[in-house]
């Protein structure tokens, strides 16, 4: 193994162990990372020799590749908190990336749809899926999803353990592992009661015919990962917006979240409630939905003020 490869394997145990890091996240750091080696060894040197000079000039290469600034950013901070764990492990003696100036990410206001479009597509689920377990479980999903304004990945792999006992309260474990704890609305609630009995029905029926094992997700998979996945609810949800009427490009499970959000704070949320419920870790993320209060203000003041027949 070369010097950068063990480089990059220790940094992203690391991640794993220190930080507890989710596995996408960790999978994109480490392709930055090779990438970054490989244009250093194209250069005849490697991490442990690069001097600022070189990483600023590999990041101007990235930007005459035409990459994203999202992406460019991201391949910094993936540099930064290499160099970071190497001065901390003794490989070197400085941090040659600390002082460097990253591109910076333009906040863009995050494509939503509005609680009509929500609706529509809440009853779409439900009339999705060739059988009637299927389409409780699609309606489920929905529900939770809008309901508790989840990642997909945290939607996916809930466990079913979470959801027993008619839950008020949903359990949710996000990035980090970090938990929290997010109300389910009432149409939530039957959806998920609903979708259990059919769920726990089958799972009976698999241990008697086929001595299956019971699975510890909430909507269980003959895959690999052993719960539906990612891309399958991402596929199933376009499916969900033809049949609802809704522009497919509109409606992705990140859509549902942003909805979720939106939706809230405009009908009088606390901008601190919704970091908590999303699980931001920090309020500066959540900012970014503050075009909803301006809009709200705008409306109050255009409607209530004194002045505003005039």
């Amino acid at each position: 193994m070369s010097r950068d490869a063990h480089w990059i394997s220790a940094f992203a145990e690391a991640q794993l162990a220190e930080l507890g890091a989710a596995e996408n996240t960790r999978q994109s750091y480490a392709r930055d990372l090779v990438d970054f080696s490989g244009w250093l060894a194209r250069r005849d040197t490697d991490f442990a020799r690069a001097e600022r000079g070189e990483i600023e000039a590999y990041l101007v290469a990235c930007e005459a590749e035409g990459l994203a600034q999202s992406t460019r950013a991201r391949r910094l901070s993936s540099i930064r908190q290499l160099y970071r764990f190497a001065f901390e492990e003794g490989w070197r003696g400085d941090n040659p990336a600390i002082q460097i100036k990253g591109p910076g990410r333009t906040k863009r206001l995050p494509k939503t749809l509005s609680e009509e479009e929500v609706s529509r597509l809440l009853d779409a689920a439900r009339a999705t899926g060739r059988a009637a377990a299927d389409r409780q479980r699609n309606a489920c999903l929905m529900e939770l999803l809008y309901a508790t304004g989840m990642r997909v990945s945290e939607l996916v792999s809930l466990p079913v353990a979470a959801a027993r006992g008619d839950p008020r309260m949903l359990l949710i474990r996000g990035k980090g592992g970090k938990e929290r704890m997010v109300p389910l609305s009432a149409p939530a609630r039957a959806a998920l009661g609903d979708w259990l009995a059919t769920r726990d029905a089958a799972e009976v029926l698999a241990r008697r015919e086929a001595g299956a094992k019971p699975s510890a997700f909430l909507f269980p998979s003959r895959g690999r990962a052993g719960h539906f996945t990612r891309v399958g609810f991402y596929q199933l949800i376009k499916e969900i917006a033809v049949q609802a009427g809704v522009m497919p490009s509109k409606v992705t499970p990140h859509t549902l979240r942003h909805a979720f959000a939106t939706h809230l704070l405009a009908h009088g949320a606390d901008l601190r409630a919704i970091q908590t419920l999303l699980g931001h870790a920090d309020l500066s993320t959540t900012e970014i939905y503050t075009h909803v209060l301006d809009e709200r203000l705008r409306e109050l003041v255009l409607t209530r003020h004194p002045l505003a027949g005039d």
